[in-house]
Formats: C-alpha cells, structure tokens, sequence
C-alpha cells in the first residue's frame, strides 16, 4: 500500500516537475555572487542581458565603482543594461550603466573559453549592446562563452579631478577603466556558473576597446583578471599626464562656469549640461572636442602602457596585434573631396588633426612620390594619415612586445568589402564583424560572397587564442610571432598569407618621428 501510494504521488508529480523543466529550459536561472538570474533560450545559446556587475554610479560620480546590492529573487535579464551617458544616438543612457551580457552554450559543470569583447568609441562613445557584438554565434559555433560589457566612458569615465576637487576624486581620471576592472572581477567570481572556466579568459576590443586592453596590461589591479589579450586597430602607448589631464579638466570646468575651487560641483550638476560643456576646442591637441581617457595618475595606472617597454606584468600573456590596411579611410573616407585630390591641394590635407603627429607634408609627400610613382594624390592621403596616425602605435606595441622576448602574433586586414565598389579599402572598424562572426548582423560591412569565409579565418583565430593560447588553426598559414628581424605579419585576406614586413617602407619613414599618443 505504501509503493502504491508512493507511485500515485509521483505520477501527480511529473506533470509538474516537467513543467519546472520546461519552464527552466526557456528560461534558464544561473546563481552569482550577487543573486540568481534569470536569461533565456536562443536556439542552443543561453542568453543573459543586462547582468548588474555594479552599483549604480550616479550617486558616485567621478569615483571608483562599487559592487551591486545582493538580490534574492531570480533577477529578468532579458534585455541590455543602459550605456553610459555619451553624445551621438547610443539609446538608453544612463548613469546607472554598469552592466554586462552573457552567451552560454550551457550552463554546467564545462570549462569553456571565456572571450570578453571591450567595445571602442574611442574613450567617448559605445556600449556592448551593438548588433555587431551579439555572440550567439561565435558562443554557438566554437563552444565558448562570450560576453560583452558596459563601462562609463567620456568625462563620467576619465575627467581628472584629482588636482582640483581633492581626495573624494583621487581617482577620477580611471574611474571607467576601474569599472572594467570590476566586470572583469564578476567574471572571474561567476563564469563558471555559466559554463566558462576563469582561467582560461581572453579580452578582446576593437579601436578604443583595445586601448582599454592596452591600458589594463599594464595596470597592477588588473593583473590575473585575463589570460589572453587580443587588440583590434586599438593601441595605447602613452596615457594622458595628470597636468594635461588637469588643463583638459580646467577648461571643461571653466565651459561649466565653475572655478577650480568649485570643481566638485561637477558631480551634482545634470548630465545634458556636462556633456555639453566638454564638446569645447581640446586646449592640449588645438582640435577636436576634450579628449578624456586614462591618466597616468600614480595611484592606478602607474607607468605608461607601452612605454617605454612593454608591460612586464602581462609578458606571460599571449597575444594578437591587429589593424587593417585602410584605417583612415573610415574617418576621412566619406568627403568625396579626397577622393579628388590634387598635388596642390594635398599639403593642405595632411594637416596635424588628420596625420597625428608632428611632421611636414611636403617631406611626407615628396617620399612617397619616391616610393610609389603610380600613386594618386588621394591614395598617399589615405596611405600617409593611415601610416602615421592609426598603424604606428601597433608597431610600436608589436616591437616592444618582440624586444621583452614575448612577442605577439600580429595581423593586417587586407580583405576588402564590395560595400561603395570596394573604394573604402580595409578600413577601421571592418574587422569587427570578421572576429565576432557577426557579418550579417545590422550595420556590418562585411558583405559580398567572401564575407563569411573571412569571418570563419579571422574569427577562427580569435577562438584559437582563447581556447590553447595559439591563434593557429587549420583555417590558416603557419602564423609565426613578430620579431625583429622579419617583422612577420598575417595578412587576414581570402585566401591569408604570412608577410614579412608588409608596408615596411612607410614604417621606415616615420619610424624617424617621435610618436605620442594622441591625447596626451
């Protein structure tokens, strides 16, 4: 009678529990350290967004992030977390922005890859919610785990206060990068609830997301949060000295009609107002609006990142060093003017805003009419601005990296999207799609018949360095570490090919110019 009775009740129980399956298939719950949450299915892939990793930080503006309240119930995370608050058509600002986005094939007892994509926008703009970042498929294709991240940007992220409004903002200057310190803390503590292994955690970013990375390579805080790096068109050889930062900081004040005695009142004035404020003539560059980014404040960030050698903390990190063949052709690329220009107009053209660095055209101009007789006015513009402005900071990274004797894998995007009849080249931002596998999502230019086979070769790397280390796979040539010697390059082209020092006599002509990082 009691096996009867016991049988009985477990068939009313199935119908239930059954339903609980269901119910936790579709809507899958996963415990941090902070409490539960509650994602869902799309296809195999389970998706989280908008996972709060910390406190909101308006009460706390200009100052290092702190840690969410802990929650008990299962919290939706259905949806992205807001961005920072930023200029341009970013949607759903706020500063209560610090969250991140979780892909899983499944949540179990796995030890997966984790790959961690740090968005750009310079230091001013973006969020890890673009469609271009999505990682269903690079999770789903190559069993990783994906995540993407929001971080305060722009002055909430990098104004420096520290010499004007006292202790409370000692830290101002790093405050968006000291948020990506804490997001990177979440997924150490909580990743293995999600099936990824806290060991094995590779970061990734693209034009400002890898100068982040940069940047963090050589911050002592951020040591052991990743074991990976992989920079995409993103350098950060010299960060922003705390008296520049401070004249940036003063000017921006003063365009807030507040003294230096009153700057800590920037943190209770209303956003539109202080975003407004910064869109001023940059006082150190002479053009642009403020420049706002990491600053070498001692406290932080302690010496430059790539500079003047490579960061011994992360010698023992692999890593890949990319940028694309036609990089300024994304900023200067939509003014049909420079597409026509002449030999007369083109001194002007090459002005200190568009090549970066110190140099006089007329040298520039007269080496590459040497170099390459068959070029255009328009072609040494992109060639030159590209070369100066954009390339030179990855070889100064890849030969610092070659000199300490850890030297990274490098790459040049060659392949070319048929988008406006190809004239765009290899520009900035067109690896992106590539690497996260995403070429058919909204805004890629990553189109054409060649398009996915590009992203199988460039995102394959990327999965490769995340899994062993190694970006080699069978997609590829034998990819060789740059030294040197033969300065070897992949070039990511349909089909790749390994280069030694491709471009090698524009490195060489300014490799004679002193280089600063822009901006500080």
């Amino acid at each position: 009678m009691r096996v009867q009775r016991r049988t009985v009740m477990a068939g009313l129980l199935l119908p239930t529990l059954a339903g609980f399956t269901r119910a936790n298939t579709e809507h899958p719950v996963a415990s941090t350290t902070h409490g539960p949450v509650r994602g869902y299915r799309d296809g195999a892939i389970r998706v989280f967004k908008g996972i709060r990793y910390g406190a909101d930080t308006g009460p706390r503006r200009f100052q290092p992030p702190s840690p969410p309240h802990s929650w008990t119930e299962p919290a939706d995370t259905a949806a992205y977390g807001s961005a920072s608050p930023q200029g341009g058509s970013e949607p759903n600002q706020s500063e209560d922005c610090l969250f991140l986005n979780v892909w899983t094939p499944g949540l179990d007892a796995e030890r997966r890859p984790v790959m961690v994509y740090i968005h750009g926008g310079g230091y001013s703009t973006g969020s890890g919610s673009s469609p271009l970042y999505d990682g269903t498929r690079l999770a789903g294709r190559n069993d990783v785990v994906v995540v993407t991240l929001n971080h305060r940007v722009n002055l909430f992220g990098y104004a420096y206060l520290a010499r004007l409004a006292g202790p409370t903002f000692a830290d101002s200057g790093q405050a968006g990068q000291l948020d990506l310190i804490l997001a990177l803390q979440w997924v150490r503590d909580n990743i293995s609830a999600f099936g990824g292994d806290p060991s094995r955690v590779m970061v990734f970013g693209q034009s400002g997301g890898g100068a982040k990375i940069a940047t963090l390579m050589a911050t002592p805080s951020a040591a052991g949060l990743f074991h990976r790096a992989a920079t995409m068109s993103g350098q950060q050889v010299t960060a922003s000295g705390p008296m520049n930062a401070t004249r940036r900081a003063a000017a921006w004040l003063d365009a807030l009609d507040l003294p230096p005695d009153r700057a800590a009142e920037a943190a209770t004035l209303p956003v539109d107002r202080l975003l407004r404020a910064a869109e001023i003539t940059d006082p150190v560059l002479g053009y642009g609006s403020l420049y706002f980014g990491p600053v070498l404040d001692d406290r932080t960030l302690t010496r430059h990142p790539f500079y003047p050698d490579a960061p011994a903390q992360s010698a023992a990190i692999p890593m890949i060093i990319g940028n694309t063949r036609d990089e300024t052709r994304a900023f200067l690329g939509g003014d049909p003017a420079n597409y026509a220009l002449t030999w007369d107009e083109l001194p002007g053209r090459m002005t200190l805003a568009n090549m970066r660095i110190d140099v006089a055209p007329e040298g520039v101009i007269a080496a590459y009419r040497a170099m390459h007789s068959d070029w255009s006015p328009s072609d040494v513009f992109f060639a030159a601005t590209t070369a100066a402005r954009s390339w030179r900071g990855a070889i100064i990274e890849a030969e610092a990296r070659a000199a300490a004797g850890t030297p990274a894998f490098v790459y040049q995007l060659n392949w070319t999207s048929p988008i406006d009849g190809g004239r765009r080249g290899a520009m900035h931002t067109d690896d992106i799609p590539l690497a996260l596998d995403t070429v058919a999502a909204s805004g890629s230019r990553a189109q054409g018949p060649q398009a996915q086979q590009m992203a199988d070769i460039l995102s394959g790397a990327f999965v490769s360095l995340a899994r062993t280390g190694d970006p080699n796979h069978p997609g590829l040539p034998t990819w060789t570490p740059y030294d040197l010697t033969r300065r070897q390059t992949m070039i990511m082209d349909v089909p790749p090919r390994m280069e030694d020092d491709p471009r090698g006599d524009q490195r060489c002509l300014f490799a004679r110019i002193p280089y600063v990082q822009p901006g500080t």
